[in-house]
C-alpha cells in the first residue's frame, strides 16, 4: 500500500484528546497527517512528519474529521416544495406530511429511487460528509420497505429499517394491525438488509407501547435500536430509548428533568437535528442543556423531503451555534465523533492513528470558520477510506 502525507495544516482536528490534552478536540497546529490505505497511520507536527510515497500541501488550511450524518432518509421520490410553502405561510408541521412522500416514493423505479440516493450522498459528500446513515419508512408495504433498504444498502452500510415511520395509510382503520405487520412479515423482509431498527415515537406515529413492541421485535432479529423522539412534544421516547440501550433519540426538542437525567446516566446519544426546527419554524432543542447535564450529543441532517430538505452538515453547524447554545468546538466534534458515538463506531469521526482515513481540508484556518462563515462553501477537498474524492 501508498502511503501520503499532508503536511501544512494549519489546524487538525483529531478527535482524540490523547493527542493534544490541552484541547478537548485534539487540536493541533501546524500539522501533517500520514495515510496508508484507507487509515490513518501518523499524525503530528508538521516538521516530524515521516517520509511518504505521495506528498500534500495543505497549504496552511484547517482539517477536520469527515462529517458523520448519523439520520437522514435518502430513499424517497419527488418533493415537498407545496407544503414547505404553505407552512412557511403559517401552517403547522405533523406527521402526517409524510404520506405525500410515501405516494411518490411507491410509485417510483428502483433506478429512480437509487439515482435519487446517489445524488444526495453526493451533494453531503461535496460538504464534508463521508459517512451516512440512511432509512427507509417510505413505502410502508413489505415490498416497499425491502426495496428502499436494498437500494440504501447499495449506498451506505449503515441502513435502517423504519417500517414504523407511521401508520400505513392501507392501515388507517388498523394501527393494530399495522404494527403486527412491521413486527412480523415486513420486519423478516427488511431485517437481513438493515442494521438498525427506528419507530417514529409522537402523537400521531407510534404511542410508548407500540414503539417499545417495535424495537424489541427488531432486537430479537438482530437489529439494534434507535428512536425519534420527543420532536413535536413531550413523550415517552427518551426514556424508552435509554431504557433499550438505543444507540441514539433523534431530534430531543422536548425534554424533561427525566430526560436529561436518563439521557445523561445512559449510553444512548441525543442526536440533534436542527434542521428541522429551521425548516419548520419549531422551538430549537436546548443543547446546552443536555451537554451541562453530561450527555454526548450527535448533530445530523435530517435529510428528508418533508421537514428538512438539508444535505448539509456545515449548515447544521452554525444553526447549532446559533440557535442552540453549543461552542463551535462542541458543534464540531458532535457533527463528527459525536454522530460515530450514534453508531456505535469508532474508527470513524477522529484522525488518529488506527481510525478510517476520512479527512476534510477547509479554505480556512480553523474549523470555527464552519459557523463563523455560514453558507460559504469552504470545502477544498476530501479523503473518503483514503482516496481523495473531491
Amino acid at each position: 500500500m501508498t502511503t501520503t502525507a499532508i503536511t501544512n495544516i494549519a489546524a487538525l482536528v483529531t478527535n482524540d484528546p490523547s493527542l493534544h490534552a490541552d484541547s478537548p478536540l485534539g487540536l493541533i497546529r501546524d500539522a501533517a497527517v500520514v495515510i496508508e490505505g484507507d487509515r490513518v497511520v501518523w499524525t503530528g507536527e508538521s516538521s516530524r512528519a515521516p517520509a511518504a510515497d505521495n506528498a500534500v500541501d495543505a497549504g496552511g488550511r484547517a482539517a477536520i474529521p469527515g462529517f458523520v450524518d448519523s439520520h437522514s432518509h435518502l430513499v424517497f421520490a419527488g418533493d415537498r416544495t407545496e407544503e414547505f410553502n404553505a407552512r412557511m405561510s403559517g401552517r403547522a408541521y405533523s406527521a402526517g406530511g409524510i404520506r405525500t412522500t410515501v405516494a411518490a416514493t411507491r410509485a417510483a423505479t428502483d433506478d429512480e429511487l437509487s439515482a435519487n440516493v446517489a445524488r444526495y450522498l453526493a451533494e453531503g459528500l461535496r460538504q464534508g460528509t463521508t459517512t451516512f446513515e440512511t432509512k427507509s419508512g417510505y413505502g410502508l408495504t413489505v415490498e416497499d420497505e425491502a426495496r428502499a433498504l436494498r437500494i440504501a444498502a447499495r449506498h451506505t452500510e449503515e441502513v435502517t429499517y423504519l417500517g414504523a415511520h407511521i401508520v400505513s395509510p392501507d392501515y388507517a382503520d388498523d394501527p393494530a394491525g399495522y404494527v403486527d405487520l412491521v413486527t412480523g412479515a415486513m420486519l423478516d423482509a427488511c431485517a437481513p438488509y438493515a442494521r438498525w431498527i427506528d419507530v417514529f415515537c409522537e402523537k400521531g406515529a407510534f404511542d410508548g407501547d407500540q414503539a417499545r413492541a417495535v424495537l424489541t421485535a427488531g432486537r430479537a432479529k438482530g437489529l439494534h435500536p434507535r428512536v425519534h423522539a420527543n420532536q413535536l412534544g413531550h413523550g415517552p421516547g427518551v426514556q424508552l430509548a435509554v431504557e433499550l440501550d438505543a444507540a441514539s433519540a433523534d431530534h430531543c426538542t422536548h425534554l424533561t428533568d427525566a430526560d436529561i437525567d436518563a439521557l445523561a446516566q445512559g449510553d444512548t446519544v441525543a442526536t440533534l437535528l436542527p434542521g428541522a426546527e429551521f425548516s419548520t419554524r419549531a422551538t430549537w432543542p436546548d443543547a446546552r442543556r443536555i451537554l451541562d447535564a453530561g450527555a454526548t450529543v450527535a448533530l445530523s441532517t435530517d435529510c428528508n423531503p418533508g421537514s428538512s430538505f438539508t444535505s448539509s452538515m456545515p449548515f447544521c453547524i452554525a444553526l447549532a451555534v446559533r440557535d442552540m447554545g453549543m461552542t463551535p468546538d462542541e458543534a464540531l466534534w458532535s457533527a463528527t465523533a459525536g454522530g460515530a458515538a450514534a453508531l456505535r463506531r469508532t474508527d470513524i469521526g477522529r484522525v488518529a492513528p488506527g481510525a478510517r482515513a476520512d479527512l476534510v481540508l477547509l479554505d480556512a484556518p480553523s474549523h470555527v470558520h464552519l459557523a463563523y462563515r455560514p453558507g460559504v462553501p469552504l470545502v477544498h477537498a476530501v479523503w473518503q477510506r483514503g482516496e481523495r474524492v473531491l
